[in-house]
């Protein structure tokens, strides 16, 4: 059985105003939080839409737990719970009665399964209340119970936090990653707003004008925005003594053209210039390092407008 819920190779769509996905080979392993990442426009919605089967890809495929047939994927397609745009909510129903429509029409046994799924979205309250009376947040939250009646092992969200209060998104957080821990539910979330996934995400994609830059890690990306030195002396070898035994840290790291990358007094370059210069090393270079989330993404995507 394949370790990846979904794997995309060479994924492209093309409308008649220009290419909306270009060439994407994306994958997700069972049990991650996918943040996929990217400027409105960028393709997300594009690239949702043809993971869970409302368009049809120009060329490439995608893989749903391991299979690649194109025969095969309505089937696997059903294993999947999905919010994309706006769910199909009847305003004059009420919540219990919207989720009743959904589990007939996709053939759903049992239900109970309708009051447990109000339970954990904590609509379990609103009784007799119509959808057109709920506020977003609750209307956000019915939506995301519409995608999770199937109790499915893959959930994909377009982003759902738009409109949404600050409590509300801290709520949504929090259901995911519960569903996540006590489930192993396997997430794709899509959102403009990087920030909102750095409490959430495990994994990243980011996306910019259809093409797909970069997949990492959560700690790959902490890493990467950790703020730093950077050192660069005439003797690298002589420096690291010097910061293990001068300033006691052995946080740091030398990479392969004797940068030194200090993650320690990050806010006193005042000492550690003066402990390196006070034994006789030549300081060629030192500077503050480390990015925002969003500016490293700014960067990101500003590499790839001079590509």
């Amino acid at each position: 059985m394949s370790d990846y819920i979904l794997k995309t190779k060479q994924l492209t769509k093309i409308y008649k105003s220009g290419v909306a996905l270009d060439h994407i080979n994306l994958s997700i392993k069972k049990g991650e939080i996918y943040g996929f990442i990217g400027q409105n426009g960028a393709g997300k919605s594009t690239m949702l839409r043809l993971v869970a089967g409302l368009a049809f890809s120009s060329s490439g495929s995608v893989e749903l737990f391991g299979n690649d047939d194109p025969k095969a994927l309505p089937e696997a397609q059903k294993r999947m719970g999905a919010i994309i745009e706006n769910p199909a909510i009847f305003p004059d129903m009420t919540a219990y009665q919207n989720l009743a429509v959904q589990r007939l029409q996709k053939g759903i046994p049992g239900e109970e399964s309708m009051q447990e799924t109000l339970d954990l979205i904590g609509l379990s309250n609103t009784g007799k209340k119509k959808v057109k009376n709920f506020s977003l947040g609750m209307k956000q939250r019915l939506g995301l119970g519409l995608a999770l009646l199937s109790d499915p092992e893959f959930l994909i969200l377009d982003e759902p936090t738009n409109g949404l209060d600050p409590m509300g998104i801290v709520e949504l957080r929090e259901l995911l990653k519960k569903l996540n821990q006590e489930k192993g539910l396997t997430v794709l979330i899509s959102s403009h707003i990087l920030s909102e996934l750095h409490q959430l995400a495990t994994n990243y994609g980011m996306i910019h004008k259809g093409r797909l830059l970069e997949e990492l890690t959560a700690e790959e990306l902490d890493e990467k925005c950790r703020q730093h030195l950077q050192i660069k002396v005439d003797q690298p070898s002589k420096a690291v003594i010097v910061l293990e035994e001068e300033l006691s840290t052995t946080d740091f790291e030398v990479m392969p053209d004797g940068m030194i990358k200090l993650y320690h007094h990050t806010d006193d370059v005042r000492r550690v210039s003066r402990a390196l210069t006070s034994h006789d090393l030549v300081i060629e270079h030192l500077s503050q390092n480390g990015d925002s989330l969003e500016s490293y993404f700014a960067k990101l995507v500003g590499g790839a407008e001079h590509d």
